[in-house]
């Protein structure tokens, strides 16, 4: 299809230590191989692969800002940036929101595993506080048209034998 996406990646392996994935990413053959540790913030990409979208809100409160009663972050944080205290993590349920910002990327750089060009978009999701830099799966927006800011979006993820084990796992269609 050649309105929509692809991806120039091989999905990581993955290994476990604990609760936290390392994830082997073969860029460069195997003397390439980077190693990388998703440690407290594995969920997030464990929930991509199962189609959910995982944020984390603090709920301590003691908290200056959330006073025990914080919005999702998106994408998590281990700890609250504000008290330093350990955030909960939280299904996002049905996520959808709206178009913030968007590049239209024609060129990418080295390295870059989206095949261009493609829609950079920040989306504000609904319940969420924070925007999330994501991208859309639909090159031409809907019906031939340039997308807009404020158009609306549903996430979907690359799960299953699709999954990357990455942020590529959560894109974005407009609705």
């Amino acid at each position: 299809m050649a309105d929509k996406v692809r991806l120039k990646t091989t999905p990581a392996t993955i290994t476990e230590q604990g609760d936290a994935w390392i994830l082997h990413f073969p860029r460069f053959g195997e003397e390439g191989t980077h190693y990388h540790t998703y440690g407290l913030l594995t969920p997030y990409f464990k929930g991509l692969g199962q189609g959910r979208l995982m944020a984390t809100r603090c709920l301590h409160p003691g908290c200056p800002v959330s006073r025990g009663d914080g919005e999702p972050w998106l994408p998590p944080r281990a700890d609250c940036p504000d008290c330093h205290q350990p955030m909960v993590w939280q299904e996002i349920p049905e996520p959808r929101g709206y178009i913030y910002a968007y590049t239209y990327v024609e060129r990418g750089g080295t390295g870059l595993e989206i095949e261009c060009p493609y829609y950079q978009i920040d989306v504000k999701i609904e319940g969420v506080g924070t925007i999330l830099k994501s991208y859309l799966v639909d090159r031409t927006g809907a019906e031939g048209k340039p997308i807009e800011i404020g158009d609306r979006v549903r996430a979907r993820f690359r799960t299953g034998d699709e999954a990357t084990h990455t942020c590529l796992d959560l894109y974005w269609e407009l609705i």
